[in-house]
C-alpha cells in the first residue's frame, strides 16, 4: 500500500526531503532502484510485471511518486497506476499541467494518490481519483511536512499521524544539521507498531487493515508474503545535490544502495 513522508520547502538545507515505505508481495519481480537503460534519464525502481514506477526521479529534477487508495473493490481491467509517474517524468510538462491533463482519463485507474514535483520551479502537486463519483481532487502542496498513506494526503490515519510526529521530533533535534539517511530509515520506517483495531478506517476487512496499520508493515497471506519490502530516502539539497538511498529486499535478503547526482541546469 505504502506511504511517504516528506518536507517540502520547508528545511534549510533541503527543498525536498523524502521517506518512502513501499508495500507489496514479496514474489512480485522487482527492479531496485538505479537508472533505467532505456534512455529515459530517469532514476528508480522498477515493477517488472507492469512496467512502472513507484517512486523516481529525473536528471532534470523532477519527482513524482504514489500510493494506492485503499478500496474494497478494484478493477481488473484498470490501466497500471505505476504508469503515473513515468509520464510525469517523461514529459516536459509543468506538474499542474500534467495533473490538469489527467483528469481526462483518471477513471480509468483504480484508486491513486500522486505527488508530481519539479525542483528547479519549486512546484510541487497532488492528485487523486477517490473518492469515486467525486471530481480528481488537484491541489498544490503547501511548503511543510506532510504524510502520504491510503487516504488523502495529510488524513489523520494513525499511521500516518504516527510518522509524521516521529519526523517532525527528528527533524527538531537535528535543527539546521545535515540528516544522517539511514538511521532516519530505521528509526522512522521500520516502525510495526499497530492501530488500534477502534481507530481503523472500517473499508476493508478487520484483520486486513490492522495488519496493514502500522508504518512497516508485514503480513503472511494465501498468496505469499506481502509487506514492506523496499524503504527510499531521497535528499535533494539547494545546490542541486540529489542522494537516493534504498533498502531492499533480494532473495530474502536485505541490501542497500546510494546513488548520487546532480540536477542538470536548463540551457
Amino acid at each position: 500500500m505504502c506511504i511517504a513522508a516528506f518536507v517540502w520547502q520547508a528545511h534549510p538545507l533541503y527543498p525536498l526531503l523524502l521517506l518512502h515505505n513501499r508495500d507489496e508481495y514479496h514474489n512480485r519481480p522487482t527492479t531496485p532502484v538505479a537508472w533505467w537503460d532505456d534512455g529515459s534519464g530517469i532514476l528508480g525502481g522498477r515493477d517488472e510485471v507492469a512496467g512502472g514506477t513507484w517512486l523516481a526521479c529525473s536528471k532534470q529534477g523532477r519527482v513524482a511518486f504514489l500510493t494506492n487508495v485503499l478500496e474494497l473493490h478494484t478493477l481488473p481491467e484498470a490501466k497500471s497506476r505505476g504508469d503515473l509517474p513515468v509520464l510525469f517524468l517523461e514529459s516536459t510538462k509543468s506538474p499542474m499541467e500534467f495533473a490538469e491533463e489527467l483528469v481526462k482519463e483518471a477513471h480509468q485507474y483504480n484508486g491513486f494518490n500522486l505527488i508530481l514535483a519539479d525542483i528547479p520551479s519549486k512546484s510541487m502537486v497532488y492528485a487523486s481519483n477517490r473518492p469515486k463519483g467525486e471530481p480528481v481532487s488537484i491541489q498544490q502542496v503547501s511548503p511543510g511536512l506532510h504524510v502520504l498513506s491510503n487516504a488523502k494526503l495529510d488524513s489523520p490515519w494513525h499511521k500516518a499521524q504516527r510518522l509524521g510526529k516521529n519526523f517532525k521530533q527528528m527533524l527538531n533535534k537535528l535543527g539546521k544539521n545535515e540528516v544522517i539517511v539511514k538511521e532516519m530509515v530505521e528509526k522512522l520506517m521500520k516502525d510495526k507498531v499497530k492501530a488500534d483495531k477502534s481507530k481503523l478506517p472500517g473499508i476493508c476487512a478487520l484483520d486486513w487493515e490492522f495488519n496493514l496499520s502500522s508504518i512497516f508493515v508485514e503480513v503472511d497471506t494465501p498468496l505469499g508474503l506481502y509487506g514492506t519490502r523496499s524503504t527510499a530516502a531521497l535528499t535533494i539539497h539547494a545546490g542541486g545535490e540529489v542522494a537516493f538511498y534504498e533498502k531492499y529486499l533480494e532473495k530474502d535478503m536485505w541490501k542497500e544502495r546510494t546513488t548520487n547526482y546532480h540536477i542538470q541546469k536548463v540551457k
